[in-house]
């Protein structure tokens, strides 16, 4: 019985796709030897959504029928255009912000200079100028100078010579920080402030004259403009300092400029140095504490100006840096009561763009030499 050879079914090309069975079918895959007949055709491509449809409500689907190989295999075949927003600018964390530093510093130096226009003023009202009425109009009694003996011969010296090593110490800190701008511009707005609310409580309460030694120019017999001038100028000169023989106006009494920098000097370096400079911190420390003390045995100012400048320095130092650490308390809200300080608008602006707390990194400032240049620039110390 003669039976039909069934006829081998054509050789297939390599991969072909079958027809999906729904949408959401990727189809099957055949495997065959080479088919003349294929070589005609172009490569199959599947396309198939990314997304299932009823997921893709924030994609824009288009049909393909303007495909080059839309003709074929068009029976789910679609094309997912997702629109992608434009890249964000990359802006860096901890911005320099040169013009905001130059403006805090023009803060800084409108504070210092109403602060010697208030005393020029404030001089001709104290009422124990000379030297000889101080028997008579004493100073004011005193817990702390009442009951420990005067010296203002090397008292007041060495403790303008603790200030100018402090300021020093701070200035190196702040040059070698590598968010140097944003460290100085900190400090310009700080010293801002602290001397403009100086201005204010030395103008209201005028006390007598601490010591019974310490020589205090003459009143004017005619005050006018250019004497103000001139008393504000020799100030300026002598940055404050009674050191240097231009120190010769008193009233300058609540609170105390010497204990305002003493303090702010030992707070910025322990706040920006790095950390593992502990011996720094402490003789920092030491350096204020003993520069205060000085300033009370050489009666320059009385007990309650330093009280009162240590703590409107650094409860307006702690306010200020947990504002600027945490972005919740840069925004106005009922619940930020922070925000309702008078210096609010003016620390937005300034601190807006600072991105959390400055972390204590260095580096060489200057573009030569270059071994001074850190391999590590972002390490924190």
């Amino acid at each position: 019985m003669a039976m039909d050879k069934e006829e081998d079914p054509k050789p297939q090309n390599g991969m072909v796709l079958d027809p999906s069975a729904n949408k959401n079918d990727y189809g099957t895959l055949s495997v065959g030897p080479e088919d003349p007949n294929m070589k005609k055709q172009d490569t199959i491509y599947q396309r198939q959504p990314l997304l299932p449809q009823q997921n893709s409500l924030a994609l824009t689907i288009e049909d393909s029928d303007d495909e080059p190989d839309s003709g074929r295999n068009q029976s789910n075949g679609r094309i997912i255009n997702i629109k992608l927003p434009p890249p964000l600018k990359d802006e860096p964390r901890f911005p320099k912000e040169i013009f905001k530093t130059f403006l805090a510093f023009i803060i800084m130096s409108a504070g210092m200079i109403l602060s010697t226009a208030v005393l020029s003023v404030v001089h001709e009202r104290v009422p124990n100028l000379d030297i000889n009425e101080r028997n008579v109009s004493k100073p004011l009694p005193d817990v702390f100078l009442d009951n420990v003996p005067t010296n203002d011969t090397w008292a007041l010296n060495s403790s303008e010579i603790l200030i100018m090593i402090s300021v020093n110490t701070c200035f190196v800190v702040i040059f070698f920080h590598k968010h140097r701008f944003i460290v100085a511009r900190r400090v310009f707005l700080l010293m801002g402030i602290l001397y403009l609310m100086r201005c204010i409580t030395m103008y209201i309460t005028v006390l007598p004259v601490a010591s019974y030694t310490y020589k205090c120019s003459p009143p004017a017999k005619n005050p006018n403009a250019l004497m103000y001038l001139r008393r504000m100028w020799q100030l300026l000169t002598g940055f404050g300092l009674a050191i240097n023989g231009k120190h010769t106006y008193c009233g300058d009494f609540i609170y105390s400029g010497h204990t305002l920098i003493l303090v702010l000097t030992y707070l910025i370096i322990v706040e920006y140095s790095p950390r593992k400079l502990v011996p720094l911190h402490w003789i920092s420390w030491a350096m204020s504490f003993i520069g205060v003390i000085c300033v009370l045995i050489a009666r320059g100012h009385y007990s309650i100006d330093v009280v009162v400048a240590y703590y409107v320095t650094t409860r307006l130092f702690w306010i200020y840096h947990t504002m600027a650490c945490n972005t919740k308390f840069k925004e106005m809200g009922p619940n930020n009561y922070l925000a309702r300080v008078w210096w609010f608008p003016v620390f937005k602006y300034f601190e807006g763009n600072v991105a959390g707390p400055v972390p204590r990194q260095f580096d060489w400032p200057l573009p030569w030499p270059r071994r001074f240049l850190s391999k590590h620039p972002n390490r924190e110390c």
